[in-house]
């Protein structure tokens, strides 16, 4: 989105690199969320096209457009995609319909049930604690009356701000394996960002399908969340990275499909994309073998 453009043609007073409430990649204005010392402290990321204040956490861009322009969200939306941001229309909603971010009751330190389950996949649970905040859950663990009981809770981060969270089942009972959070509840969903240390990401990243493939890949990888991508990931990536190795579960052959898909995406919007074949999933892998890779990948 062309918000600077945007900024200008409605008379907001921003800032851009520079300023000492700027960073590279960034344009500043006042909050209009925030109460006391003005100041230019939200900042909208333009790789990534998403709010964050550096008071007051992470924001909706169709809410905030409205609220620096003072028009209707419906108004706000409109004016958003005359500017060149893909969004989908806002919901016809009450406030109440869009909840406080917060992680599900009972979460806590790791304790031996998850530790236990992390060394069974051949991870070191005190560097997954320490590099990655891993937490978890005991025999309840509630949020909107989902059941979050027995998990390895993952916290999401973008910008230094937690915006949301997946969890993994550590019973091998659960239907569903990952459970990630409550859609309104997200600050910034988690199917619009990547998974991973954005401050360690270079001109080339390897891209793979959850959490435990970055952990096993280290700092240099990044997690689409699942399979199935999205347009935001794609324009993310391809901002990110200038060579992307694509590296889903290998042997499956809906993964090969979608990680063939993603590399088309990738090259028609300039990024070198390419898919790289390998047995299974990445975070089963043997470390030093991955570690192998991974140095192979990043030449």
């Amino acid at each position: 989105m062309n918000l600077e453009q945007l900024y200008q043609d409605f008379s907001i007073d921003y800032r851009t690199e520079g300023h000492k409430h700027t960073r590279p990649g960034w344009i500043n204005c006042e909050c209009p969320w925030c109460t006391g010392n003005p100041g230019f402290h939200l900042g909208f990321n333009i790789s990534s096209e998403h709010f964050v204040c550096w008071r007051c956490g992470a924001k909706y861009t169709i809410p905030t457009i409205a609220k620096l322009l003072k028009v209707r969200e419906q108004e706000a939306y409109k004016v958003i995609k005359r500017y060149g941001l893909l969004i989908s229309p806002p919901r016809k909603e009450s406030p109440s319909e869009r909840l406080q971010f917060t992680l599900p009751s009972g979460v806590e330190a790791m304790k031996g049930n998850h530790r236990k389950y992390l060394e069974g996949r051949n991870f070191d649970p005190d560097y997954l604690e320490h590099e990655w905040g891993l937490l978890g859950t005991g025999p309840v663990s509630l949020l909107d009356k989902i059941d979050y009981r027995f998990r390895i809770v993952i916290p999401f981060k973008w910008d230094g701000v937690q915006v949301s969270f997946d969890s993994r089942d550590i019973t091998g009972k659960h239907p569903s394996k990952y459970m990630a959070c409550p859609k309104n509840r997200e600050l910034i969903p988690h199917k619009e960002i990547l998974y991973g240390k954005q401050s360690e990401w270079k001109s080339t990243g390897i891209i793979v399908e959850g959490p435990s493939d970055v952990w096993r890949f280290g700092p240099k990888s990044a997690a689409t969340s699942g399979i199935k991508y999205t347009p935001k990931q794609v324009r993310l990536i391809a901002r990110t990275f200038k060579r992307a190795a694509i590296c889903f579960d290998g042997g499956e052959s809906q993964a090969i499909i979608q990680a063939n898909a993603l590399v088309g995406d990738l090259r028609f919007r300039g990024c070198d994309a390419f898919r790289v074949d390998i047995e299974g999933d990445p975070g089963s892998m043997n470390q030093e073998e991955a570690n192998y890779l991974v140095k192979q990948l990043l030449k």
